[in-house]
């Protein structure tokens, strides 16, 4: 543990979970006092309470000292800025794939990892820089295939989902972003619980008219600019509802 003199010295800091085993770095936090090193304890009392609702992070510490041996601590950077933090601590979990964060990074979705012609595509685009009347049911994807078909979109945004299904009725469109720019939009014709992943629903419908298509995508898609659009760590975001 940090002394007090330590902590204070430290500020705010961002930190590696390393597995002993292996070297692999499987959990990116950040915090301060002595944040980094609260996980192993909060993993033992996990596994006190339910071992069946156990956490990826969790599970590992749990492996990890059931070998006998310990969690190694590394303080990436320290005596951060508050308003740079969550822009550091992202950064990092970009960098390392396979993490047990349950999140990934602050603004990922918008300015994480993208190739140079990605980057120059993105800002050269038309943007959604007004407030839609529509509610607006915005969904982060991942990469896709071919972004001119809206048969793919489609496939990809419609689920399944960790959301609430009140909520996601009352949406007009359903808006699939991927990196920050809207490039489908569908209506939703009605909302599923999965029968593949228990607790999540998926939606059925098809693309939006025409009308609307090219106002929220148009021929390349649009960037989401206003703040309220924006995903900043979680796949699902609410517009207007």
């Amino acid at each position: 543990m940090f002394s007090a003199e330590v902590s204070q010295r430290l500020g705010n800091y961002v930190y590696r979970l390393i597995d002993p085993r292996n070297g692999q770095t499987f959990y990116i936090g950040k915090g301060n006092g002595n944040r980094v090193f609260q996980h192993a304890m909060g993993a033992l009392q996990e596994e006190e309470e339910d071992e069946d609702e156990l956490s990826n992070k969790n599970k590992r510490i749990l492996d990890i000292k059931n070998d006998g041996l310990e969690v190694l601590y590394v303080i990436h950077r320290h005596e951060i800025p508050d308003e740079a933090i969550f822009h550091v601590e992202a950064a990092l979990i970009d960098a390392y794939a396979g993490l047990a964060n349950d999140q990934g990074g602050h603004g990922s979705n918008s300015f994480g990892p993208m190739h140079t012609d990605q980057i120059i595509e993105k800002y050269s685009l038309p943007s959604i820089d007004w407030e839609p009347e529509e509610k607006l049911l915005i969904i982060n994807i991942n990469n896709i295939e071919d972004r001119s078909s809206a048969n793919q979109i489609y496939e990809q945004v419609r689920g399944h989902w960790r959301i609430s299904r009140t909520r996601a009725v009352q949406a007009d469109f359903v808006i699939a972003a991927l990196r920050g720019v809207a490039i489908g939009i569908f209506t939703a014709d009605r909302w599923l619980a999965s029968n593949k992943i228990e607790g999540r629903y998926f939606f059925e419908g098809k693309p939006a008219p025409t009308v609307i298509w090219e106002k929220f995508v148009g021929k390349r898609g649009k960037q989401l600019t206003h703040e309220g659009m924006k995903h900043i760590q979680y796949p699902i975001r609410y517009w207007n509802f």
